[in-house]
């Protein structure tokens, strides 16, 4: 039998996730190094511009300002990359499977608690139905045909109601049509409802409505999105 290791899991270094993060970002976007490059050039210009403008400017002034200027340039060049890789990782997932759940599991914060396993699952179409508890009630979201959900929604509205009377439900579908919403907007949609429960009925809402879930374990789950691999890198 092999021994059993005590040596923990080296992740990656700080310098390693940043290239992840390029590497991703520039195959959606070609034009990526040139932007990062105009913007610390105008960084360093502009802190350059300053130490001129300063009363009575010195050479080591001007440095120090065109140094600042070149960590403002490089700040703002990491951010900027950081929000194109969440713009290109939501080009990517739109219209997989899976794609709402890792959203749901990824992007709300602790203010909400969210799976990326589907409440419902149509075994035939894949169509799937998705839940998020927190201030602001319990959201359904309905991923695929809209008609072909009629049936989950109804049936997990139902659940909800019998145990959390009196909590706002709101159902969401995803997509591209009217009355749907992007994927891309999803997590800002659902973060945007206005908060109608405290945090003690919300975790009370939590465990009530997760004992008379459906349980999935013998239904298919869409496997469309890797999160490991689709979900952007951030720099830590």
């Amino acid at each position: 039998m092999a021994a059993r290791t005590t040596t923990p899991e080296k992740r990656p270094g700080f310098f390693s996730q940043l290239k992840t993060l390029y590497t991703f970002t520039q195959k959606e976007y070609r034009w990526l190094p040139f932007l990062l490059a105009g913007i610390v050039l105008v960084g360093i210009a502009l802190g350059v511009l300053v130490g001129f403008l300063l009363p009575q400017p010195a050479a080591w002034s001007i440095i120090l300002w065109g140094v600042t200027g070149l960590l403002a340039g490089i700040l703002i060049a990491m951010i900027t990359m950081t929000r194109l890789s969440t713009t290109a990782m939501y080009k990517k997932i739109d219209g997989m499977p899976g794609a709402t759940g890792h959203v749901l599991s990824s992007s709300l914060g602790r203010n909400w608690q969210a799976s990326e396993t589907p409440v419902g699952v149509n075994p035939r179409t894949q169509e799937a139905l998705y839940r998020a508890i927190g201030r602001g009630g319990v959201v359904l979201i309905g991923e695929g045909n809209r008609s072909r959900l009629t049936r989950l929604v109804g049936e997990e509205r139902g659940r909800v109601q019998r145990v959390a009377s009196g909590v706002p439900v709101t159902v969401l579908y995803v997509g591209h049509g009217d009355d749907e919403v992007p994927i891309a907007k999803l997590a800002s949609t659902i973060k945007a409802l206005p908060k109608k429960v405290d945090r003690a009925t919300m975790a009370a809402v939590i465990k009530r409505v997760s004992s008379v879930s459906q349980g999935l374990s013998s239904l298919p789950i869409p496997k469309g999105v890797d999160p490991t691999k689709m979900r952007a890198p951030r720099p830590r």
